[in-house]
């Protein structure tokens, strides 16, 4: 791979994780009781928890309602950051990484 190749292929992998900054993955739990905002980056951007559908009495439930949305953002983040890394995946094998 040329100087070129790599110089070129470096541009469009920060060009990819702008993106990703700038994507936002919004998760649901608990019919909308629990609202998690994460970035393309895996960064939780927000937390939001509906009162109207929290019971006091219950507060296990919203820990399960938000760890559960986390995890889902957290994977869906991976997911979709995995996909657009794919095209780089062989050019990065080509320089020994």
């Amino acid at each position: 791979m040329s100087r070129f190749d790599q110089a070129k292929m470096l541009l469009q992998m920060k060009k990819l994780q702008k993106e990703l900054a700038k994507m936002i993955i919004t998760v649901e739990k608990g019919d909308g009781a629990v609202k998690i905002e994460i970035s393309g980056e895996q960064k939780i951007k927000k937390v939001h928890i509906d009162p109207e559908f929290i019971d006091l009495e219950d507060i296990g439930q919203l820990e399960r309602w938000v760890e559960d949305a986390i995890k889902e953002a957290i994977q869906e983040s991976q997911k979709i950051a995995a996909e657009k890394m794919q095209p780089f995946m062989g050019m990065l094998g080509n320089l020994g990484m």
